[in-house]
């Protein structure tokens, strides 16, 4: 009887609005290599599939030979874990419906998982991070949009369709600012970089309390923390009502699903105590009663793109095996 080798390497893909990472692991997570390219450089699909296949298959030659590699896990926002689609991405610039997975596994010849962003930011975080240990906890990515992904009693919860977890777009406000989304006063228009600077302006137009942000053309959230270390006083406060915002929606949530911890990651929590100290106080005004003091509201301390893409390749180790090659 021949023996089959058992392939100890995996690769995840971290599908970003701005920047596709994609890594090696192994089986004790360890990452391998590691490599990026601009996403918005590819805005056909085709071309970007072609781009990802090129990549893959380079990093794995490079690096131990591709018939080491098991399969691929890819995180994406507006991914579905059950159709293996993007669908109907609101910041990416592919629209409709996408059969990713099938269309990369077509290519690759191995088995492809793909799973929400925000769904794979948690089970990194759950394995390597803040929540590990943990079996009821809430984590939020936040960054050009607002995703998460919710464990309760150890099991992450992805919904019907593989959608739970989309607070970014739970309404805010009635007829408040619209959403690529297609409706109307989500949190994620009031609490992720471009609802930021949104309120920035906002603030401008309303006071004429001097402030750097006036002399900016091009603001963006991290330029408006980075003021606030300064101690621009209105930039303060655009992360004041950001943070007040923030912390009713997850006031809301956590009275639902009742967890241990709220972990904040994403390019908009790199703001730290200015977004994170008026979260925590609008959440503990805004929480059920009975859950005051007792949930924790913290930043993840991972880096972001390792965590994305050893949460990728979690689900890459899950998927059933299969090779074109065998």
């Amino acid at each position: 009887m021949q023996a089959t080798s058992i392939k100890k390497r995996v690769i995840g893909v971290d599908i970003g609005n701005a920047v596709t990472s994609y890594a090696i692991v192994d089986v004790r997570g360890n990452v391998i290599a590691h490599d990026q390219f601009a996403t918005p450089d590819y805005p056909d699909i085709n071309r970007y599939v072609e781009k990802l296949t090129e990549s893959i298959v380079e990093i794995a030659e490079a690096n131990g030979g591709y018939e080491a590699i098991r399969s691929v896990g890819i995180s994406c926002p507006s991914a579905s874990h059950t159709s293996g689609c993007i669908e109907n991405a609101a910041n990416l610039p592919w629209k409709g419906i996408i059969p990713l997975a099938a269309m990369l596994r077509d290519r690759l010849g191995i088995a492809v998982a793909l799973g929400n962003d925000a769904h794979n930011t948690a089970l990194g975080e759950k394995m390597y991070g803040s929540a590990h240990g943990m079996k009821n906890f809430i984590v939020l990515n936040l960054g050009v949009g607002l995703g998460s992904c919710f464990f309760s009693e150890g099991h992450e919860h992805q919904g019907a369709q593989g959608y739970a977890g989309e607070i970014g777009h739970t309404c805010l406000k009635d007829d408040g600012r619209p959403c690529p989304c297609g409706l109307k006063g989500c949190l994620e228009t009031y609490v992720a970089a471009a609802g930021i600077v949104q309120t920035a302006k906002e603030l401008l137009a309303e006071s004429d309390t001097p402030s750097k942000m006036r002399d900016i053309e091009h603001l963006d959230a991290k330029t408006i923390s980075a003021l606030c270390d300064e101690g621009d006083e209105l930039a303060i406060e655009v992360y004041r009502r950001t943070g007040y915002l923030f912390g009713i929606g997850l006031a809301t949530y956590a009275s639902i699903v009742n967890p241990e911890a709220i972990i904040i990651t994403g390019g908009v929590s790199h703001a730290g105590k200015w977004l994170l100290e008026p979260t925590q106080e609008s959440f503990e005004n805004h929480v059920f009663r009975n859950m005051r003091g007792k949930v924790l509201v913290t930043l993840s301390e991972l880096n972001d793109q390792e965590r994305d893409v050893l949460g990728a390749s979690a689900l890459a180790w899950e998927v059933q095996e299969y090779s074109l090659f065998k």
